[in-house]
């Protein structure tokens, strides 16, 4: 049957404030692009323009049918310099809540997804050990600043992420390729987010407000043996899980830093979350300590694996650590000319309908087309086209189907052979490495 049934789910979309605000040269990845390091060499100082632009995506949200909207407020927009903080900005952030909620369309605030102050980048970012009580000042200062607009808050954007790209790898700032540095970070992000939780209560408690809802956005991947049946495979598959997601989950959400987190004094065990935020994208094949991709799979227009069945597998195990309501914080697939996406948001939305997990949020990644961090423009996330030169949006095939499905809180017979039905997915990328290859030199 191609039909399903929402049960108390609410669907919504999901952005980030670099990807889409633009016009913001004081941040960590506009200094990354100026250094030559996006691959299409484009800046997210034009992005969408939603700092501009903010009330007209917000109505065609509202003509969509969303229910809820996950978005971020950028730091070093608030705190420009360090210590003093732009009420300007705050001002901004608040009638942009306000349309919301005027609207009937619940915010999700994420207080830190991805990018940095430029004053805090330079001093160490989070590898400075003053750099947790510098995120609580600021987490501190947008609640009680905007508390009484919003309840629900994810306090800190995929931790795992930022850390390895930024610190393993190489390939996000600030650069590094240091192992023990990655860690570290990963551990002063976890206790970021464990000592930000009780905070975060008690200052909406003191405005009257029982409330909130606070937690983390983990991003969780699926980790399978590429041979079943080689136990090499079936090992680096649990250690990679373990090192790359289950270990951060368990100082995040359980306060317990365990090896290779170093411990923090500071962080107690304890229950440190309202609900489970997953981000879910792809599964990665493991024959040893690298990602790889299963030969003759579905992959999207990056060349992930498409696979649905590993988002209720990561919930499921996360659940089982962690029993609380999950939402689906990101959930979505780069498809270029928008000739796949529709079946992609059916086959994860219909393993969430036949789950028995209590999933009561799911957020598609992203609402409309943006600057996809080291991608630049080049890659296409969104349910709405955006024609970066001129800025105009136009609502996508996927989006129409997605605004259907919330309408209908599900899938019946006909929207299925509509939109997804004749769908095929692509088996190779589509989205090369030749372009502009990061390192270039300084551009600006």
């Amino acid at each position: 049957m191609a039909s399903f049934q929402l049960r108390d789910i609410l669907l919504g979309v999901a952005t980030a404030a670099t990807q889409i605000e633009g016009g913001d040269t004081n941040n960590s990845w506009y200094d990354w692009y100026c250094q030559g390091k996006i691959k299409d060499g484009s800046s997210p100082l034009r992005a969408t323009d939603h700092a501009r632009l903010w009330p007209e995506d917000f109505d065609r949200m509202r003509d969509m049918g969303v229910k809820t909207y996950r978005m971020s407020v950028e730091w070093s927009r608030i705190e420009p310099e360090k210590g003093r903080f732009d009420d300007t900005a705050l001002a901004q952030y608040r009638a942009m809540l306000q349309r919301l909620n005027d609207l009937g369309i619940r915010p999700l605030l994420t207080l830190h997804h991805f990018t940095n102050p430029l004053w805090f980048e330079q001093m160490g970012a989070f590898e400075h050990p003053d750099s947790t009580s510098l995120f609580l000042r600021y987490a501190a200062t947008v609640v009680r600043a905007l508390g009484d607009l919003v309840s629900d808050f994810v306090t800190i954007n995929e931790p795992n992420v930022y850390a390895v790209q930024g610190y393993l790898y190489g390939l996000w700032p600030p650069g590094r390729r240091s192992l023990a540095a990655t860690w570290r970070v990963m551990a002063r992000l976890a206790e970021c987010h464990v000592r930000a939780y009780p905070m975060i209560h008690q200052i909406r408690k003191g405005m009257g407000r029982t409330d909130t809802q606070v937690g983390v956005a983990h991003h969780m991947r699926a980790f399978s043996p590429l041979n079943p049946k080689n136990p090499w495979h079936r090992l680096c598959a649990r250690l990679l899980s373990t090192l790359f997601q289950d270990r951060l989950a368990q100082a995040m959400l359980g306060g317990h830093f365990r090896f290779p987190l170093p411990k923090s004094k500071a962080v107690k065990p304890g229950a440190y979350y309202d609900f489970l935020g997953i981000n879910y994208y792809t599964r990665s094949s493991v024959r040893g300590f690298a990602d790889h991709v299963r030969p003759g799979v579905p992959v999207n227009d990056l060349g992930w694996e498409i696979w649905p069945e590993g988002l209720i597998a990561c919930a499921r195990s996360l659940y089982k650590a962690f029993p609380a309501p999950i939402y689906i914080t990101e959930n979505g697939t780069c498809d270029l000319e928008d000739t796949f996406r529709s079946r992609f948001i059916y086959e994860h939305l219909a393993a969430i309908a036949a789950s028995d997990l209590p999933i009561r949020r799911y957020y598609h990644w992203c609402f409309a087309d943006n600057f996809e961090w080291l991608e630049g423009e080049s890659a296409r996330f969104g349910l709405v086209h955006v024609d970066f030169a001129t800025q105009q949006r136009t609502v996508k095939r996927s989006g129409r189907f997605y605004a259907a499905l919330i309408q209908q809180n599900g899938c019946d017979e006909a929207l299925y052979e509509t939109y997804a039905a004749n769908q095929s997915y692509p088996s190779r990328a589509r989205i090369g490495t030749s372009k502009k290859s990061p390192g270039t030199g300084r551009i600006c």
